[in-house]
């Protein structure tokens, strides 16, 4: 895609994230988190993005999201530190960033999960796209995840994904916890006043889904029927899952991530084949 090839012929920036790579590189689970000096071009695309998003998620957004993003107020004016969003998220919910040199094998993604951690991009995605990033950033990871973080009932469901992947020993059974992740965490709705609302942040992090996802074929929240379901992270989702209040949220997905283990995956997996 031309926006990846953008990043790929572009020096500057290579280096540029390779550099903010390297201090997550050396950065162990419990040191602090680096403090990035960033350059007046983020800050540009900081602005650009999270003022654009901010105006959409009042229309577009969940009111627990909204209301957890209201608490943690994270600046727009400039790229925060992630180690202030994250004292700030730990005051409201108990979770915290870990600092990220990329995207993480999803594994040890969860096993920071089950800790109550949250593996987090430093670097930004390249100025001339500033809507579009084909690998997570620090936009999607603070401004998608961050925000939803800061509420106690959404830190519960990421928590309980990374317990659920910690007993998972089968292949299957840890790829279909990845993909009640993906249609609900990273993409899920709610309906809220008649119309679906997002709180997953894949699309709360991103001005394009956030024109695109109604238009997706919307069905209601069901693990059988997810289970039938494929995803591809490198476009627009043609299927969305809808739960019908947060209460069914967390009955539905966190019942299941609370006590699912290979033989129950193995089970549901079985059914929705029939």
């Amino acid at each position: 895609m031309q926006e990846q090839s953008t990043e790929a012929s572009d020096p500057y920036y290579e280096a540029r994230r390779a550099e903010i790579a390297a201090l997550a590189d050396r950065c162990g689970p419990d040191d602090p988190i680096p403090t990035i000096e960033y350059t007046e071009q983020e800050h540009e695309v900081w602005r650009l993005v999270s003022g654009k998003l901010a105006a959409r998620h009042r229309s577009d957004a969940t009111i627990e999201y909204l209301d957890a993003a209201e608490s943690l107020a994270i600046p727009q004016e400039q790229v925060p530190q992630l180690r202030d969003v994250s004292g700030r998220i730990e005051s409201l919910s108990g979770f915290r960033f870990r600092s990220a040199p990329a995207l993480v094998p999803f594994r040890q993604f969860c096993s920071g999960l089950a800790d109550s951690a949250f593996h987090s991009t430093q670097y930004l995605r390249h100025p001339s796209t500033p809507f579009y990033t084909a690998d997570p950033d620090m936009l999607h990871d603070v401004i998608g995840h961050g925000n939803a973080l800061a509420n106690k009932r959404f830190a519960r469901l990421y928590r309980l994904a990374g317990e659920a992947a910690a007993r998972a020993e089968s292949e299957a059974a840890l790829q279909f916890i990845a993909k009640v992740f993906w249609f609900t965490l990273e993409c899920g709705l709610i309906r809220e006043q008649g119309k679906p609302k997002a709180y997953g942040a894949t699309i709360v992090s991103s001005y394009g889904e956030l024109n695109h996802f109604r238009d997706a074929d919307i069905l209601p929240l069901e693990l059988k029927s997810l289970a039938d379901v494929e995803y591809d992270i490198s476009t627009y989702q043609k299927v969305l899952f809808e739960a019908d209040s947060m209460n069914q949220l967390e009955d539905t997905v966190g019942g299941f991530w609370e006590t699912c283990d290979d033989n129950s995956i193995e089970a549901l997996l079985g059914e929705s084949v029939c």
